[in-house]
């Protein structure tokens, strides 16, 4: 009895049979032979692929801007960034270089079921931008979707892909998992935290606000923080962002997301520990010289 090959299989049969990979092994099948390629190249594959993957995408204006390239959209965001301490001249860049805008698509899922689902929109060409911390609000309450009750934030999901319209390119801008899960002392509330790390000098955070009583997103926003615990200038986290965009990509770099903020905190850690011993020494000599002009004086005013 002749084995039939996959080749000869009816194309509808082979279609629906490739609706149903993820996008990786979709990728590599194209890799098989010119028949697979096509097959694993059509766009309204890898649009409904996006769409399952990030349900914000269903935006109009994201929807207009990646039409017809979806598949490049996944390659820029379903990797991790890899970047390296070189690739952010934070400080030599000019401003026409960096995003004069920025499209964030935050998709946050509890136990694979969507709380919340939004696009902000940020205008990142104002001096008052460039100026200030860098900060991307995502207004959950004031959109009204705020989901059900969360009772377990470690089981939160993340996605949140910042994206630059102009140049067409993205970058998921913080892990998939939390980092951290704390409470906040005065308030209650659950503080629940997404880090991408990148190299060893910058990170981007995302931090997500439970409501103690209500379970419910009371606040969600985008920040990027330097090691020594200050956050970034608008015009450094875009510079970040940018080389993220720019720079390399490797799957499998979400699994050491965690220890990554871990090392990251460690080393903010032992500077703010050095700097505290610093100010300590500085407090010393000042109350050693303030000590001896002292008994200086007093032993000028007991010679007179």
């Amino acid at each position: 009895m002749a084995t039939a090959a996959v080749e000869d299989l009816h194309p509808d049969l082979i279609a629906g049979v490739i609706r149903l990979l993820d996008g990786p092994t979709l990728a590599s099948l194209s890799c098989a032979n010119v028949r697979f390629r096509s097959l694993a190249g059509e766009p309204d594959l890898w649009r409904d692929l996006c769409l399952s993957s990030w349900p914000s995408l269903g935006h109009p204006r994201l929807l207009r801007l990646f039409a017809s390239s979806h598949r490049s959209f996944f390659a820029d965001v379903f990797p991790s960034p890899v970047c390296t301490v070189a690739d952010f001249a934070c400080g030599g860049d000019g401003e026409s270089s960096l995003p004069s805008e920025l499209i964030s698509a935050v998709d946050l899922r509890h136990r694979g079921s969507v709380v919340l689902s939004l696009v902000v929109e940020t205008d990142t060409s104002t001096s008052w931008f460039m100026a200030a911390p860098f900060r991307i609000d995502a207004d959950a309450e004031r959109k009204g979707e705020g989901g059900s009750a969360v009772f377990s934030p470690e089981e939160l999901t993340l996605s949140w892909v910042v994206i630059d319209p102009h140049h067409r390119r993205a970058v998921s801008a913080t892990s998939r998992r939390p980092v951290t899960v704390d409470r906040h002392w005065i308030t209650g509330e659950m503080v629940v935290r997404f880090a991408l790390v990148l190299g060893e000098e910058c990170a981007v955070v995302a931090v997500v606000k439970i409501g103690e009583e209500t379970g419910q997103v009371r606040e969600i926003y985008l920040v990027a923080e330097g090691v020594e615990g200050a956050c970034l200038s608008g015009r450094e986290g875009l510079a970040v962002l940018r080389s993220a965009m720019e720079g390399g990509r490797r799957r499998g770099e979400e699994h050491g997301a965690k220890k990554r903020w871990e090392e990251f905190s460690g080393r903010r850690q032992k500077m703010k520990e050095t700097a505290a011993k610093m100010e300590r020494l500085v407090d010393l000599a000042c109350a050693a010289v303030g000590a001896a002009a002292f008994l200086a004086l007093f032993a000028l005013a007991v010679a007179r």
